[in-house]
């Protein structure tokens, strides 16, 4: 094994340990969508819940059931229809929903049986009719009005992992078909859980199909990876021509779910294999995630970050990209550097120095982004941070020397310079040898690059 891979795997088998340890004890709701439960990775999704449960973190699952409630329909000729993507439960249905929707629900009992893990299917969910809205009439179908959390939380401590159908039940009994998308956000709410997984078989926002808000983290395969509350919200009304699409009510349900308590909501694809433990146990994930605390954080440095911003610097180093730097020389800039982490993860450095005998002028160094990391727009978030921490210190031009990446600043609106362009302090310590390029930044120039 090459000492690249073997690098990635210990750092993956790191933040697996650390992961494992925030989570524990915590609560995860997760939607399956009813086409993933027909998906050959199934059973592997199964196994990696069941080891999520094994390792202490409480598990509570809404499997989807539109497509069983179709078939069912279909097969013994039942009249279906929707309205602005909100199916209309007939009282001749309504049985044959209720069959479609416990179905479901015992094929993933089935599954966790085959794992030795035990679960349970229980009518805790009170719903009422939805109504009549805008002249429709919705007859069978209803809507959450609460759930009996003290049940579900025993369930919970008692190790069992409970399964709820898109069944809800009227004070009188009366069963009304629910939304399992609205029915997994309540219980995420209600039961106070760290996290909330819709698993679909879409890898989150598609940045191609919507309206998105500025300053949005796209990864390689045009997907949006992250949206705060705030963003969210931006999106919402960007696309509010889109208020039936599936994805839009994702994240409105999302928005709303993280606005009332949930830490972070995930939207995966259910169809790759691993997902839910790559969305867990690694701080990139793998779909779209909404949240409310601050999932990425870029902060000065501090002495006890030195030996991991020495590990992210060092390929770059080896590479010539860097200047090589050891532990005295980082406690000797520690108020320069900037680190960036994802919950206490490190994945990121850079510097910005001032100039000693040029106070409107300074000096970006040491950007180093984790190789696994590329590609995410975390440099851009480095570069803009320090950028701003040099406006805040009244420097008006700053300057780089690069011997690599000069076409990666230069998009920011750099432009080519000359070692007569650099403070003398800079001109007598240039080093010919090494033979950077000089490009330098008015301050009024920098443009950020979406």
């Amino acid at each position: 094994m090459d000492s690249d891979k073997l690098k990635e795997q210990v750092e993956l088998i790191r933040q697996v340990f650390e992961y494992v340890q925030l989570f524990k004890g915590k609560t995860i709701v997760l939607k399956i969508d009813g086409s993933v439960m027909d998906h050959p990775f199934l059973p592997m999704l199964v196994k990696d819940l069941v080891l999520l449960h094994r390792q202490g973190i409480q598990i509570v699952l809404v499997p989807g059931a539109k497509e069983r409630i179709n078939d069912v329909l279909t097969r013994y000729n039942i009249p279906w229809k929707t309205v602005k993507g909100t199916r209309i439960s007939t009282p001749e249905a309504i049985p044959f929903i209720k069959m479609a929707a416990f179905d479901v629900s015992n094929r993933l009992m089935t599954q966790l049986a085959e794992n030795n893990t035990s679960a349970i299917i229980g009518n805790w969910v009170r719903a009422r009719s939805l109504g009549v809205l805008k002249g429709v009439d919705y007859q069978e179908t209803g809507t959450v009005e609460n759930i009996n959390v003290g049940l579900v939380r025993k369930a919970l401590e008692d190790g069992l992992i409970p399964i709820f159908p898109n069944i809800g039940w009227s004070a009188t009994g009366k069963p009304y078909n629910i939304s399992s998308n609205e029915l997994a956000y309540i219980l995420a709410r209600s039961l106070k859980a760290e996290k909330l997984f819709y698993i679909f078989p879409h890898q989150g926002v598609n940045a191609v199909e919507y309206t998105l808000p500025e300053r949005i983290s796209i990864s390689s395969e045009g997907v949006v990876t992250h949206l705060s509350v705030d963003q969210a919200d931006s999106f919402l009304e960007l696309n509010a021509g889109k208020a039936q699409d599936e994805m839009v009510e994702l994240i409105r349900l999302g928005c709303k779910a993280c606005a009332e308590g949930v830490a972070r909501v995930h939207i995966v694809n259910g169809k790759i294999e691993g997902v839910i433990l790559k969305e867990i146990f690694s701080s990139r994930g793998c779909g779209t995630m909404i949240y409310t605390n601050e999932h990425e954080n870029i902060r000065p440095m501090h002495l006890a970050d030195i030996p991991e911003v020495l590990r992210i610097m060092n390929p770059f180093v080896e590479e010539e990209i860097l200047l090589p730097r050891n532990e005295e020389d980082l406690a000797a800039q520690v108020d320069e550097f900037v680190v960036y982490e994802v919950d206490s993860i490190f994945h990121a450095c850079g510097a910005l120095f001032p100039a000693p005998d040029a106070s409107d002028r300074g000096e970006i160094a040491a950007i180093a982004v984790d190789h696994t990391y590329t590609g995410l727009g975390i440099g851009k978030r480095i570069l803009s941070f320090l950028v701003d921490r040099a406006r805040s210190l009244n420097i008006k031009n700053l300057y780089v020397l690069t011997t690599r990446t000069a076409d990666w600043f230069l998009q920011f609106g750099f432009i080519e310079g000359g070692i007569q362009d650099l403070p003398a302090n800079k001109r007598k310590d240039y080093n010919r040898l090494r033979n950077s390029r000089v490009l330098l930044l008015d301050l009024e120039d920098f443009r950020s690059v979406p």
